[in-house]
């Protein structure tokens, strides 16, 4: 039987020199670990539109996306995560919604934060370039 998959969308945001990575609540699965936003892509919706929704929810803000920055499947126990990352600008101040913390965070200073599998692929594939 094979496992469900889930598209994920997540926000690169960059801004003078650092990127914006939020914390998951306590209550969420796998709890305080640390991740680019970003959320679910619902039934009906295109990436940009999910991606555009997560934020406002999450965080309130408003994001432009630019363009597809990588997209890394990842098999957790239970379920494959599609998880697609885009490059996204915003001017908006991030406030605390449903997140418990965010970060601008350089990414020599990744290493000093715990990501999620998929999302720690996404780090070490952005550090490589």
């Amino acid at each position: 039987m094979s496992k469900p998959h889930i598209r994920v969308v997540a926000a690169e945001i960059e801004r003078d020199g650092a990127f914006l990575i939020t914390q998951r609540r306590p209550e969420a699965t796998m709890p305080l670990l640390w991740e680019f936003p970003g959320g679910k892509v619902e039934p009906g919706e295109t990436d940009e539109q999910a991606l555009a929704r997560e934020l406002r929810e999450e965080m309130d803000i408003g994001v432009s996306v630019i363009e597809r920055s990588l997209h890394v499947s990842h098999e957790y126990d239970d379920y494959t995560l599609d998880l697609v990352v885009y490059r996204a600008t915003t001017i908006d101040t991030p406030k605390l919604l449903r997140v418990h913390d965010y970060r601008w965070v350089r990414p020599e200073h990744f290493d000093r934060y715990q990501f999620p599998g998929a999302d720690q692929r996404t780090i070490d594939a952005l550090l490589a370039d």
